[in-house]
């Protein structure tokens, strides 16, 4: 897994753990969270696909032609 993709998905944990906490106070700054972690949780999907591609690539390159 690329280190981003972890650290994104790891933001994106601490997102939704702060907006449970925030809407459980009755606060409704939880929305920000929630954003937050919507858009690091596709910040993530992207950087573990794009790893996937680039090893395609990378196996498709390396593979002799016939």
């Amino acid at each position: 897994m690329p280190r981003i993709a972890l650290f994104a998905l790891v933001v994106c944990a601490l997102a939704v753990v702060a907006a449970v906490v925030s809407f459980v106070e009755g606060s409704f700054l939880g929305i920000v969270w929630v954003l937050i972690a919507g858009v690091t949780s596709n910040m993530s999907w992207f950087y573990l696909r794009k790893a996937k591609a680039e090893k395609q690539a990378a196996r498709a390159q390396a593979a002799p032609t016939a």
